[in-house]
Order: C-alpha cells, then sequence, then structure tokens
C-alpha cells in the first residue's frame, strides 16, 4: 500500500515541521455485535472521527496524516472541505497549504482486525460474547485513527467511546458514561503507540495503591484488572494487584519521580500477539498469564516479570521517550533490566536473576549470533525494521549491558542517572547521548567509550580461563578474550572470576572469588596467583557481564562428572547456560549434552532452569543430533523422562515439568499407553493432577503419532468448549500424520486469510513435527514459492508468523540450505525486513547442520 511504510526521514522530516497540541478521538464501536461481516467479503467496519489541533513553522507547505481504513467518509482541514478520493490514498492523507494553526478533521471508516493490529475484534466461542482491545506498536493506531504516527509527535487525547448497551470501556485516563457515551479524561502528553481503547464485558475487578511521601504528599492510583468472563474462574487477580503494589512501591523507592498517569488498570486479552503493552494507566497482557491448570513458579515468576517490565515502561518510554525507534533501546532494555532487578528486590521471586541469566541471555546469544544482529543502538530505516527490532538484542542484551553497567558505575550512580533523566526530559523524547550525560554526571565516568563499545557495536564475546599449575596451586590464571572475524570488537568486561573445589561431602563449592577488569585479547588475574589449584573456573561468577563462557579441560572434565554437585543454583544456570551454547557452536556434541541433562537434571532445584534444560534438550535431539541417531536419541529422553516423573515428588512442580517434558518427548508405544492411561484414568501417577491443561499436552502426541484421532480431539473441544481448549484441538488436528491434514493446514495458513491470528499460530505449531520430515518435505518447494506473495498481501504479523513458521528448518540438509541461498539470491530486492527473516533461518539451519557434524563425528571417535 502506497506510503504505509513510513521512513525515518520522512518522519524526520515531518518532526521538523508539525508540532501537535492535542487529539479528540470518538469511536463508535457498536458495530462490533451483531450480523456478520458486511457483503461482499468486505470486513467489519466502525466509525472513527478525529480532530487534530497541531501547528506548521513553515505556513503553506504540505504534509501528510496518517490512517490505514478501508474508506473516509470526509476530510476537513481548516475549515475547508477536502475531497477524500484525491488526498486519501489507503494509508496517508495529503495535507497542503497548511497555516501556522491548524485543525483536521477526518470521519473514517476503520476494519476491526484479526490479526491482533489495530482494534483487534474476538467473538469467545464459549458464550459468543465479543471482545475488543487494541494494540498498536509500533505503527497501528492509524488503524484506529487519523494520526500522526511516530513517536516524537507527542499529544494529550481525548477519547470518547460509544459501544453496545451492557459494556465497559476502558482508556488511558479514567472514564465515565455519559449520555450513551464513554468520556476519558484528557491524557499526558503520550506518543500515539501507547494510547489504547479495551471493551466489551470483560470481568473486572479493583484495588487501590496509596503511596505517602517523605514531604508528606500522597499518591493514590485506582488499581483494575480484567479479563474475559470464560477465565473469571481462573483470574488471580489478588496476586496481580500484589506483584502490582511491590512494583509501585520499589520503583518509587528507586526513581523519585511519582507513577504519573492516574489510574493503573491491567487488561489480560485473548489472541494477543505479544506478552504485553505498557499503555499508560491500561496495561495490556496476553491471557495466557491467566493460569486455567496448575503451573511451576516459574510460570508465576515470569508473569511478575512482565507486570514489573510493563511498570517501568511507565517511566522509561511512555513519561520518556525515544525520538525514533533507533533508540528502542531506551525503553524496551531498560524495562527488561527493570523485570529481573524488581522481581529480586520487590517480590517473592528473589532468584530472578537465575531466571534471567539462563533464560532471557540465551535468547540475546542467540540473536547476536545472527547475521541480522545489530547494535543495542540500531539503525532503523523504516517501520519494518522497526517491528523485527523487538528482539532479543534491543530486550535482553539491552538489559545485559545494563546489568553490566550498573556492575561498571555503581547501582546508585546508576539510578541516581535515571531519576535526573526522568526529570530533565519528561513528557518528551529522547536519543542516546541524553541518557549517557545524565550517567556521566552521576557516575563521574566519561560514557562514551562504554557506549561505544556495548550499545554501538554487535555481536558477543568469548571469554576463556587459561590455567597454569605449580605444584597443585595456581602459577598464573588468565582470562583470554576472543571476537567473531564479523564482529571483531574487543570489550572492557567487569567481571567475577570465580574457583571452585569438589568437598569430602561431595559438593563442588567456591572458594575465592576476584573482581576484574578484562581488557583486551588477555588479561591475568594477579590476585588468583598462590590460590590452591581448582576444580571448576567460572569466568563470569555472578553473571556480572554479557559474555559466552568457556571452559579450560579440567573444568569441562569436573563439569562431565559432578554439575549436580555445583551448590550455587546460579552458578549452575551458567554452566548449563555455557555447555548450551558451546552445543550450539558445535564445540560439544549433542550426545554429551543430552547426556548431562539425563544425568544431572533431575537433580536441579530452580524449576525455571529445569524446565529451559527440556527445552534445549528437545533441540538438541531434534536439531543438533546425527541424523542416524536421533531415534536413540529420542528414545533416550524418552526413557530419562519417565523415570524422572516417576522419581519427583507427588505433587511437585517438579513432577509436573518432567510430565509435560515427558509427553513432548513421547515417541514409543509404551509411552503412548502410559498418556493414554492418564488421559482416561485407568493410570494414576501419585500426586500427579491431570487437569485441562495437562489433558492436552498429552493428547498432543497422541494426534501427532495417530494414536488420537480427529473424534478424540472433537470430544476433547466438547469437554473444553472454550477459546482455549479451541486453540489447543487446532494445533492437535494439524499435528496428525497425514498428507491431506497437512495439505488442509498449509491451505488455511498460507492460501487463505480466513483464521485469526492465534489460529494461524496454532495451525503453524501442530503443521511441522519432527516425527513427520517425510511428511512435510514437499513444503519446502512451496514456501519458497510463497513467502513473497505472503509478505505482500497479508499483514506484517501474518507475514513474520508465515515466515519463520513454516521455515523448512526440519528438512535440515544440505539441499535446503542451497535452496535457501537460491531464493535469496534469486529475491535480492524483497522487502528488507523478509530477507531478514529467511536470513535468519537459514542461518539456524546451518548451525544445526555444523552441530550435526560435531555429533556425528564424536559417535565415529
Amino acid at each position: 500500500m502506497p506510503g504505509e511504510n513510513l521512513s525515518r526521514d520522512e518522519a524526520r522530516e515531518r518532526a521538523a515541521l508539525l508540532s501537535v497540541d492535542g487529539y479528540d478521538v470518538s469511536l463508535d464501536l457498536r458495530s462490533a455485535v451483531g450480523d456478520g461481516e458486511s457483503e461482499g467479503g468486505a470486513p467489519r467496519t466502525f466509525r472513527s472521527v478525529t480532530t487534530i489541533r497541531f501547528r506548521c513553522n513553515e505556513p503553506g507547505a504540505a504534509s501528510f496524516a496518517d490512517l490505514i481504513a478501508p474508506g473516509v467518509t470526509s476530510v476537513s482541514l481548516n475549515g475547508r472541505d477536502l475531497d477524500p478520493g484525491e488526498v486519501f490514498d489507503g494509508a496517508r492523507i495529503l495535507l497542503e497549504d497548511l497555516a501556522a494553526e491548524n485543525e483536521l478533521v477526518v470521519d473514517a471508516r476503520c476494519a476491526y482486525s484479526r490479526t491482533g493490529e489495530g482494534l483487534h475484534r474476538f467473538v469467545d466461542p464459549e458464550d459468543g460474547e465479543v471482545y475488543l482491545y487494541t494494540q498498536y506498536e509500533p505503527a497501528d493506531s492509524r488503524r484506529v485513527f487519523a494520526n500522526f504516527e511516530q513517536p516524537d509527535l507527542k499529544a494529550p487525547y481525548r477519547f470518547e467511546v460509544r459501544a453496545p448497551e451492557g459494556w465497559t470501556v476502558w482508556s488511558n485516563g479514567a472514564g465515565e458514561l455519559t449520555d450513551g457515551v464513554w468520556k476519558f479524561a484528557e491524557t499526558k502528553p503520550i506518543s500515539t503507540y501507547i494510547t489504547c481503547v479495551v471493551a466489551g464485558p470483560y470481568h473486572y475487578v479493583t484495588d487501590s495503591y496509596t503511596r505517602t511521601f517523605e514531604d508528606g504528599s500522597k499518591l493514590e492510583i485506582p488499581l483494575g484488572a480484567m479479563c474475559r468472563k470464560g477465565l473469571a474462574p481462573h483470574f488471580d487477580a489478588d496476586d496481580v494487584f500484589l506483584i502490582t503494589k511491590q512494583g509501585l512501591d520499589f520503583f518509587h523507592d528507586h526513581f523519585d519521580y511519582p507513577y504519573p498517569f492516574g489510574k493503573y488498570d491491567q487488561a489480560f486479552v485473548p489472541e494477543y500477539n505479544l506478552g504485553a503493552m505498557e499503555n499508560p494507566g491500561l496495561v495490556t497482557f496476553r491471557e495466557e498469564y491467566i493460569f486455567r491448570g496448575k503451573v511451576t513458579q516459574a510460570s508465576y515468576e515470569a508473569r511478575a516479570n512482565v507486570i514489573l517490565h510493563e511498570m517501568a515502561h511507565m517511566w522509561f518510554g511512555d513519561l520518556v521517550t525515544m525520538e525514533w525507534w533507533d533508540d528502542l533501546w531506551l525503553k524496551e532494555s531498560f524495562a527488561d533490566f527493570m523485570g529481573s532487578f524488581g522481581n529480586v528486590g520487590a517480590t517473592r521471586f528473589t532468584g530472578a536473576w537465575i531466571t534471567f541469566a539462563n533464560r532471557r541471555k540465551a535468547w540475546a546469544y542467540r540473536a547476536d549470533q545472527l547475521p541480522s544482529t545489530h547494535p543495542v543502538t540500531a539503525d532503523i530505516r523504516d517501520l519494518e525494521d522497526a517491528k523485527l527490532n523487538f528482539d532479543g538484542i534491543t530486550y535482553a542484551k539491552g538489559a545485559s549491558v545494563l546489568k553490566q553497567l550498573v556492575a561498571y558505575v555503581g547501582q546508585d550512580a546508576f539510578l541516581e542517572g535515571a531519576r535526573r533523566y526522568f526529570k530533565r526530559h519528561a513528557y518528551g523524547n529522547t536519543r542516546l547521548g541524553d541518557l549517557l550525560s545524565a550517567l556521566g554526571e552521576t557516575s563521574g565516568r566519561d560514557m562514551s567509550a562504554w557506549a561505544r563499545s556495548w550499545l554501538q557495536t554487535a555481536g558477543v564475546n568469548s571469554l576463556t580461563p587459561q590455567v597454569l599449575l605449580q605444584d597443585s596451586r595456581v602459577l598464573e590464571l588468565a582470562v583470554v578474550q576472543e571476537a567473531p572475524e564479523t564482529h571483531p570488537e574487543l570489550r572492557p568486561h567487569r567481571v567475577a572470576v570465580g574457583l571452585y573445589r569438589r568437598t569430602a561431602e561431595g559438593s563442588l563449592t567456591r572458594y575465592a572469588r576476584v573482581e576484574t577488569d578484562v581488557q583486551g585479547p588477555r588479561t591475568v588475574v594477579a590476585e588468583l596467583a598462590g590460590a590452591d589449584a581448582p576444580d571448576l573456573v567460572l569466568v563470569n561468577d555472578d553473571d556480572l557481564t554479557y559474555c559466552k563462557i568457556r571452559f579450560d579441560a579440567a573444568s569441562l572434565d569436573t563439569l562431565r562428572g559432578h554439575l549436580g554437585e555445583l551448590t550455587d543454583p546460579l552458578a549452575r544456570a551458567l554452566c548449563w547456560s555455557a555447555l548450551w551454547n558451546m552445543t550450539r557452536d558445535a564445540l560439544l556434541p549433542a550426545r554429551d549434552f543430552i547426556a548431562l541433562v539425563l544425568r544431572f537434571a533431575g537433580r536441579e532445584s530452580d524449576i525455571g532452569v529445569l524446565q529451559m534444560l527440556h527445552a534445549w534438550a528437545e533441540s538438541a535431539a531434534v536439531h543438533y543430533t546425527a541424523p542416524g541417531r536421533r531415534a536413540e536419541a529420542g528414545r533416550e529422553l524418552c526413557r530419562g523422562a519417565a523415570a524422572e516423573l516417576h522419581a519427583a515428588g507427588p505433587g511437585s512442580e517438579h513432577q509436573l515439568a518432567w510430565a509435560r517434558f515427558y509427553a513432548r518427548v513421547a515417541d514409543a508405544p509404551e509411552a503412548f499407553a502410559l498418556l493414554t492411561g492418564l488421559l482416561d484414568g485407568t493410570t494414576t501417577i501419585d500426586g500427579l493432577e491431570v487437569d485441562q491443561e495437562l489433558r492436552w499436552a498429552f493428547l498432543e502426541p497422541l494426534a501427532a503419532h495417530g494414536v488420537a484421532d480427529e473424534s478424540a480431539l472433537a470430544a476433547e473441544l466438547a469437554r473444553d468448549d472454550t477459546a482455549s481448549g479451541k486453540r489447543h484441538q487446532v494445533r492437535c488436528l494439524a499435528a496428525r500424520p497425514s498428507a491431506a491434514v497437512k495439505a488442509q493446514a498449509w491451505a488455511q495458513v498460507v492460501e487463505s486469510d480466513a483464521l485469526s491470528n492465534a489460529l494461524v499460530e496454532a495451525t503453524i505449531a501442530g503443521f511441522d513435527r519432527a516425527s513427520q520430515r517425510e511428511l512435510t518435505a514437499p513444503y519446502a518447494e512451496k514456501y519458497f514459492a510463497a513467502i513473497e506473495r505472503v509478505w505482500r498481501e497479508r499483514s506484517i504479523q501474518i507475514g513474520m508468523d508465515v515466515v519463520r513458521g513454516l521455515f523448512p528448518a526440519l528438512q535440515d540438509r544440505p539441499e535446503t540450505l542451497a535452496a535457501t541461498d537460491a531464493w535469496l539470491q534469486e529475491h535480492r530486492d524483497a522487502a528488507p525486513a523478509l530477507r531478514r527473516l529467511v536470513l535468519e533461518a537459514r542461518d539456524d539451519l546451518a548451525r544445526a547442520l555444523r552441530a550435526q557434524e560435531c555429533d556425528a563425528a564424536a559417535g565415529t571417535r
């Protein structure tokens, strides 16, 4: 569509020309209920009337407003009626001969969304109720109202909404129903992408937060939390409010800037594409954070982390916003760091840094080794670039870099820099230099050199210990730093080096620790000279920096035999993460990693680490094991999971984690028999409650292996006739081992846009199964023939889902790599964002082939 992909240059030109005084937005959502789509297959629409008051510093100049809509009824600029057919091209409204002060009024027909972008409309299959919510980042508010869609044209907003009778409507500000219209208080100046509307018959719970400050002033924040009525029986709002209050206390203690946006609602909404979104006063979350069955504490910790992440955005992102998406890290990296920082400092999840080291950093390490890696401060040319940059670099690497910064300048200086930054730039927009200036003031350090190394270069360094012993003592211990040829930057690292040894009691315990600055290719840690010889040297102990850890030969031997004896859970998590990185880098055979998991995972006390090990072990078996050994690796995992399932404490979260893992790796008749028995009640395992969510987890492998047929899945849906049940059923249906099933699933996703975003996601998840490589092999060629058309015709979210999810990764042969290279060669002019996705998938495939070669070579020794 012409003009839909706004460029950075266009945004800068418009920001230099215009400033916005305010918006009045009126939405009529009464069309959300009633008869189906309009005639001729046209989308269901709603009326959107927007009045924008703005100034132009060059009277007579031309610019444009943004709007993506099926139609525009009228456009008025400064009282002058414009012909919609002449000024509206489907994505932009041309504005010519602007005055110094302007008023634009746009009356449009906007479309409800089924892809989670714009105003999403969901019909609950359980009771037929309709639920609406908006999701805009980075640039989908223009699907709901006319605006200037870029983060640095902030303005206050006044929303009013007409909704079906009996509904409640929420927006960023407090609202009330007057004469059939929901009217909302004017917001503070905010960016377009964080405005929000939620509407429908939501189940809504309230609470309040009160804070008295040292000067005697008092802050009262109304709290609300909502979900679909069908999820109300499962909604533990009390725990959501507990974390919310703890977070507000924590951030008020550390930020010295009162929460600035009035109320604080949190909406858990259906078919959500993201984890959550930081709309001020009305945060939206995916409803999967409401748990329909028993989950481990890792799930509650993850939810708490997201709640605190979004809350941190009220300051980092909403109060102070990046000027353009180049500096997306100014909000996402900080929020990702603050999620773990706040969890540890304010909630019951005091081990959150272990989760960060094991899970979040794994995301960052993968992203930082892709050909699409980029500096934390990225080069974002346009909105398609921006959409793809919500990645492991911007979030997890950026957060890791901030953790390193705290170690570098000290926590007090870091937080004082943040406080000055908020006060100096409140309700404004910033760039990298604005934050560095504040941090430089408070730390007394030159932040420019740090920023060049950590924020403005890409790639991950590897740190390896070199140990020279003499007479059972350390003669010299050095840390060797390496970088890939593609990104050769050697960075300054503040690290802790820990020495560990086995005790007579059979534990592996730290007996020496030194913090040091690693500079350049080799750094001698002089303080450790003379120490007793270690069994294990752990570089980056306590996880102060961002790097890949390597081991010397003696340390690796110790881990092979005694990893489970490490007493410190963070040290264990760091070792597991390092071993996984070595497996991905083809330095450790997949069979060795799987053997370590089978030997030591049952002794892992941290449930989040255990669940991460399950995911890694499954990935090692599916992607990194030599093809001739895959079946054996699968049997090993299945037998090991069965043993741990029966050995786990009855009713424990470890038992639940092993049960779910067992279902994922089940691949033999005895496994299918056990799962079937657990489902029909003829078999029981002491303490294991097979609730509805676990039933679907057990049914999926049975469907994938042809044990559970369509009638069994239909019966299960009848038992769980809910939106969640429907998603599970769709995934299981697509997982069945039938050529006709695969053809139908492919057609539903690739050739049709009838499915909602959630059902597209579920169908893709079921389509490609490790046990069905031969069945899906014909779709490799079809994939490359279809993706450019899909990218052109479908929304960017669906395009991303299809291109990522249907890449033939399981056709892990050199021929698939060659086909990928051929597509890239023949489509040099394809959309850069599309090429990036294919390049990333190609890199994952090449990595898998290298790892398989490593594993095969290990089998010949």
